[in-house]
């Protein structure tokens, strides 16, 4: 009779602890990353009261099973549902992270590590990346510096908000190129200023400056030719850089290039030459000077542009304020350097003696008695005051383009030739925190585009990468995860930086895990060590997702069930209790 009372009793216990398993289920329905537990029963020890038999052959009789009286029931096993995949929940928040998969992200307190599938993660007043709820530390692989590369080791806390992460640093351009239609009808190309082209770049400290080339049509028959040269460098202000005009001839191209250009300048209504003394009619019959070149020319040769030749003007008269006079009288007004470099003549060595070309800043000289036999009056017609000009000298390089297709064709009249180098170090231009810059130029084409070129400079090489365009320095502006853990951050001048990889942990046993506080698990003997390293989680095809969070995956219908069930054993049991107990009374009152 006592049995059944015992087996009652361990029937409420047992249940009372299944019940336990199932409360504690649902009060974690909405805990980030929970994973459930079923608890299963098994029947306690039996008490034999006869041992079984076998058959007997020579007496006939069979066997006999044994007689055995159960003592109630126990706890089998308490299984966690740790492999079933919680659903997602969105938050919007770059750092919370849900895995898809059977892996688990490892964290450390200082001391031990630790494995959570608690993805709700922050970046703490140190730049670590750390779990929001307790602040272990999300361990990780660090990038190798010399490679820039992820390097496996040992697992160690990802700081992503260092100092030397904050900004990227600034680099100079060294490679840009041309693309686009040169259009041989084109009025800007064809015109005396020519069509200009701006090439953005950066110096070794990230100042951006703007290279003005100028392309120019040559007056060739097919019209396939063109001179390409540095009008000047500006920076972001708009300021010129300071380069002298043997600075600006090793920069870029070849100094005195020629080019062919078949034209005419004269002298504007009321300008006439008296001498070296430029004058002008004043309206009512009095010849003016306005520019007197002896004042100008020193040894031979032009004094220095700034100069002061007439300090009762105000503002004082200088060298250059002269030749920007000639060369409005000559219609070149805004144009002086493009006038002082028209080339008068033409080189033919075929005659004796040969035929020289010489420019007219050469004639101007001249005209003021810097020796010579040509001058600027000499040359011009007696009757009408023109000069024949046949081309013009300009440092820089020639373009051609093939007559029939209009592609690229050379540079200078080399075949293989299709870059030009902007030799801002080599010519120690600006305050030396330039690199030389490589410019390709064979992207460029000499097509109808109905009158209208669309060629244009772009830095940085033309691949995927953009090679060699430099950057300005950059602060950063954002941190994104991707699905193999990788960190990387985002900087302003369109850089990115691999930070680290978060490491993952896998396990033989994930259910050998031991349960700890605050959604943590603990490696048991059963479920496999960590080895210190972790395994990136794409290997096996799992992967994370950023923004998201992995739901508990509590299955409240089926633990209400489990409830309901549970319930009716609990009951039944203390039903054994009560009639044993009626039993027990009955038994006791055979004596009365």
């Amino acid at each position: 009779m006592m049995r059944s009372l015992f087996s009652g009793v361990s029937g409420l216990k047992t249940h009372q602890t299944r019940m336990d398993v199932i409360g504690h289920n649902i009060a974690n329905v909405n805990t980030v990353a929970y994973k459930s537990s079923t608890m299963t029963f098994a029947s306690l020890m039996s008490q034999t009261t006869q041992k079984a038999s076998g058959a007997n052959a020579s007496t006939g009789t069979g066997g006999v099973n044994p007689r055995q009286i159960g003592l109630g029931v126990k706890t089998s096993a308490i299984n966690v549902n740790i492999t079933g995949q919680g659903a997602s929940q969105s938050t919007g928040n770059p750092f919370d992270i849900m895995i898809t998969g059977e892996n688990f992200f490892v964290v450390n307190n200082g001391q031990e590590n630790y494995f959570t599938r608690d993805g709700s993660f922050y970046v703490d007043g140190a730049g670590n990346l750390a779990m929001t709820s307790i602040g272990y530390n999300v361990m990780g692989w660090q990038v190798d510096e010399e490679t820039g590369a992820i390097k496996k080791d040992t697992v160690s806390a990802l700081r992503i908000m260092s100092s030397a992460n904050m900004t990227y640093p600034p680099e100079a351009t060294t490679q840009g190129y041309m693309s686009g239609i040169i259009d041989k009808l084109d009025t800007d190309v064809t015109s005396a200023n020519g069509r200009v082209v701006n090439f953005n770049f950066f110096d070794s400290l990230g100042y951006k400056y703007t290279a003005k080339f100028v392309f120019k049509q040559s007056d060739s028959k097919a019209k396939n030719v063109y001179s390409l040269e540095l009008d000047k460098i500006e920076d972001e202000d708009g300021n010129l850089v300071e380069m002298t005009e043997e600075q600006k001839a090793a920069v870029f191209g070849t100094a005195n290039a020629q080019q062919d250009l078949a034209s005419k300048v004269s002298l504007g209504t009321g300008y006439s030459w008296n001498g070296s003394v430029l004058e002008k009619d004043d309206g009512a019959g009095t010849k003016v000077p306005v520019a007197d070149l002896t004042k100008i020319i020193d040894n031979g040769a032009f004094k220095a542009g700034s100069e002061v030749v007439d300090d009762t003007t105000d503002p004082v008269t200088t060298v250059q304020d002269v030749l920007d006079e000639i060369a409005k009288a000559y219609g070149y007004e805004g144009s002086t350097d493009e006038f002082l470099n028209l080339r008068y003549g033409i080189t033919d060595d075929t005659v004796t003696p040969p035929t020289t070309a010489t420019s007219v800043r050469q004639l101007l000289l001249n005209q003021g008695g810097a020796g010579g036999a040509d001058t600027i009056s000499s040359v011009a017609n007696a009757q009408t005051g023109e000069i024949e000009i046949s081309g013009r000298y300009f440092n820089g390089v020639t373009v051609q383009y093939n007559a029939s297709n209009g592609k690229f064709e050379n540079i200078n009249g080399m075949a293989t030739a299709s870059t030009v180098t902007l030799n801002l170090s080599g010519a120690g231009v600006g305050n030396g925190n330039f690199e030389n810059i490589v410019i390709d130029l064979s992207g460029t084409s000499n097509v109808d585009n109905k009158g209208t070129s669309t060629i244009g400079a772009t830095n940085g090489a033309d691949d995927e990468f953009n090679t060699g365009s430099g950057r300005r320095n950059g602060a950063m502006i954002g941190v994104s995860i991707q699905q193999n853990g990788m960190i990387y951050a985002s900087y302003d001048n369109g850089m990115t930086k691999l930070l680290g990889q978060i490491a993952t942990a896998k396990f033989a046993n994930a259910s050998g895990l031991e349960k700890l506080a605050d959604n943590l698990y603990s490696a048991t003997l059963n479920s496999g060590l960590f080895d210190g390293v972790g395994v990136d989680i794409t290997a096996d095809g799992d992967y994370m997702s950023t923004g998201q969070l992995e739901m508990s995956n509590v299955d409240l219908s089926s633990e209400f069930t489990e409830m309901i069930t549970t319930q009716r054993g609990f009951q039944a049991n203390s039903r054994i209790i009560t009639v044993s107990d009626t039993l027990l009374e009955e038994l006791t009152n055979l004596k009365r």
